[in-house]
C-alpha cells in the first residue's frame, strides 16, 4: 500500500498540520478524526488495514487529517468564543487548504467524500453541507449532528451555523440545496449498542427527508457498540457495496 506523509503551516490554525495519504488512485475519502485524536488515528486502530484491498486496487485514495478539537470544544479552559472561532478556522482549513491539496494529488474531477466516526461524523457532515460545491458526499458513522452536545450549554450564532441539526431545517439557499441534493452519497450509520445513539441518526435523517435530500440511514443491532470494532466492519462494507 502506498503511504505518504505531508505537512504545511496553516496560518488559519497557527500550526503545522500533517496529513497522511494512502493509495494511488480512486475517489478521495477524507477521514476526520474522532474527538481529540490525530491524523494517524485511523491507521493506529487498524481501520486503514481493513481498507487496503480497496486502496491497492485503486478504488479509493484515502486522506487523513489532524483534529483541532483539543484546541476548540475539548479545551476546557478556553473561552467559548475562541472555541467557535477555532471551529470555523478548521472549516476554512479543510475547504481552502486540504481540498486543493487533494486536487493536486488527483484530477480536478475526482469526487471527495468526507468520512468520520463519533465527533468526526459531525465534522464530516458539516463540512459537506457547508460546501457541497467542493465536497461530493459524506459517510458519517456513529455521530450526533447537534453541536450543542459538545458545547457545555453554550450556544451562539456560530454554534448554530456549525450544528447541522439546527441550521439545515432553515437552509433556504436554493443553489446550495440543489448541490446537496445532487449527491448520491449521504450515508448515516449507527449501531444500537453501548454508547451509540441511533435516534440521533434517525432525527437527522428526518431533516434530510424534509428538505428533499436523498440519503441512506443504516442502523445496525445492539451488538454494534460505539467503538473501533464497529467502524472497522462498517467502512470496508460500505466501500464494497455503496461505491
Amino acid at each position: 500500500m502506498e503511504r505518504s506523509l505531508d505537512s504545511w503551516y496553516s496560518h488559519r490554525l497557527g500550526k503545522d498540520m500533517p496529513i497522511a495519504t494512502y493509495g494511488w488512485h480512486g475517489f478521495a475519502l477524507l477521514l476526520v478524526p474522532t474527538a481529540a485524536a490525530d491524523y494517524l488515528e485511523y491507521e493506529r486502530f487498524g481501520l486503514i488495514d481493513t481498507l487496503q484491498p480497496f486502496i491497492d486496487a485503486g478504488k479509493v485514495k484515502v486522506f487523513s487529517v489532524n483534529s483541532i478539537n483539543s484546541d476548540s470544544w475539548l479545551k476546557k479552559d478556553a473561552h467559548p468564543r475562541h472555541k467557535t472561532w477555532m471551529h470555523n478556522q478548521f472549516n476554512g482549513y479543510i475547504h481552502e487548504e486540504v481540498v486543493p491539496f487533494i486536487r493536486s494529488r488527483a484530477s480536478p474531477e475526482t469526487p471527495i467524500i468526507t468520512c468520520g466516526a463519533s465527533f468526526g461524523a459531525l465534522h464530516s457532515m458539516n463540512l459537506f453541507l457547508k460546501r457541497p460545491d467542493l465536497i461530493n458526499g459524506v459517510l458519517a458513522m456513529s455521530g450526533v449532528y447537534d453541536l450543542s452536545e459538545y458545547t457545555d450549554g453554550y450556544f451562539d450564532e456560530d454554534v448554530y451555523f456549525n450544528s447541522p441539526q439546527h441550521y439545515l431545517p432553515n437552509l433556504a439557499d436554493h443553489t446550495v440545496l440543489e448541490q446537496i441534493r445532487r449527491s448520491n452519497h449521504i450515508h448515516l450509520f449507527s449501531g444500537s449498542g453501548p454508547y451509540e445513539d441511533p435516534n440521533a441518526a434517525r432525527s437527522f435523517g428526518r431533516i434530510l427527508y424534509d428538505k428533499g435530500i436523498t440519503y441512506e440511514l443504516d442502523v445496525w443491532g445492539a451488538e454494534w457498540r460505539h467503538d473501533w470494532d464497529t467502524w472497522r466492519r462498517v467502512l470496508p462494507e460500505y466501500l464494497a457495496t455503496r461505491f
